[in-house]
């Protein structure tokens, strides 16, 4: 079963039906254990809820007992704890599939929980970097590292995503087997789900150069971008080089990583990208995700209007 144990007072009867959830998302949806992790803590705050809501500890014959009014009080409970909009709409979503995996399985039916709205998340636009912003992060990435072979790797590692609009996980996920030969690579995304991305010349040098300095094994199974001890990078260490890159480019709070493969998708688009190709490139599974990105264009036209045309300016 992938995904640390959760833990709160339920039924027997409850407990197996989750660890048979657990294990569904982790075999057949195929979820990471990052999701089935976040998953697991949206359902614990919900039985948590209904043991304090009705006094005793959640069974599946409680489950399919709480009604519309008790899921708005758990939402309206969590809210008041602080948990924001899109967090909240997660944890209904997540409810929602429980409840449709308890009633394939012919073990609750509960309409209650197709009447209740969670509360849309705020629209919000990507944050692109200007394309000499984006540029300037590429180039100097490795000025914050006095081992050449670091500065290698963070310059490798940003060009990629910029320049392949790769997630953070998908390229430090990728191991030297991965390296690639030609234009093109395979990149596996959410989901497990594979996608072909073109890669740059500029790509492939940055790689090259990196791994002609990195001091440990380059085998099939190594992974690519690596600490100072040789284990797999973490986020964390990149997030951290970002924000050591912020002041010195004066860059602002909303230049993350994330930010270069916003770039990536922002910059296609105003170079006359269509909307198709890019929702390939960045391995969304829904258009809607991606045409995010026509709101980052039309605030970018609007800003070259509102300094240039004379109109504007009255």
């Amino acid at each position: 079963m992938a995904g640390a144990p959760i833990h709160f007072a339920a039924a027997a009867d409850l407990m197996a039906a989750i660890e048979a959830w657990r294990d569904w998302l982790a075999g057949e949806r195929r979820a990471s254990s990052h999701t089935v992790d976040g998953y697991g803590r949206d359902l614990s705050a919900f039985l948590a809820f209904l043991l304090d809501h009705f006094g005793r500890p959640p069974d599946l014959a409680l489950l399919g007992e709480v009604g519309a009014s008790d899921i708005r009080a758990f939402l309206a409970r969590r809210g008041g704890e602080g948990l924001a909009r899109s967090s909240l709409a997660r944890a209904m979503s997540t409810l929602r599939g429980f409840y449709r995996f308890l009633d394939r399985r012919g073990l609750v039916n509960n309409p209650a929980i197709s009447a209740v709205r969670g509360p849309r998340p705020a629209k919000t636009v990507p944050k692109a970097l200007a394309a000499d912003a984006a540029l300037d992060t590429l180039e100097a990435a490795g000025e914050a590292q006095e081992q050449p072979w670091l500065a290698a790797r963070d310059v490798a590692l940003f060009t990629l995503l910029y320049g392949c609009g790769l997630r953070l996980g998908e390229a430090l996920a990728m191991n030297w087997a991965d390296l690639p030969r030609g234009d093109t690579m395979v990149i596996t995304g959410k989901g497990r789900k594979q996608r072909l991305v073109p890669v740059l010349p500029a790509v492939k040098a940055a790689l090259a150069a990196y791994g002609a300095l990195c001091p440990f094994g380059r085998g099939a199974e190594r992974p690519m971008f690596v600490g100072a001890r040789g284990k797999r990078l973490n986020p964390g260490v990149v997030q951290r080089q970002m924000r050591r890159l912020r002041p010195a480019l004066g860059l602002p709070d909303t230049a993350t990583p994330h930010a270069l493969r916003h770039s990536f998708a922002t910059h296609l688009l105003a170079g006359g990208g269509d909307l198709r190709t890019i929702q390939e490139l960045l391995g969304h599974a829904s258009l809607s995700t991606t045409q995010r990105y026509t709101d980052v264009d039309a605030a970018a036209i609007r800003r070259v209007y509102d300094q240039a045309h004379p109109r504007a300016r009255r």
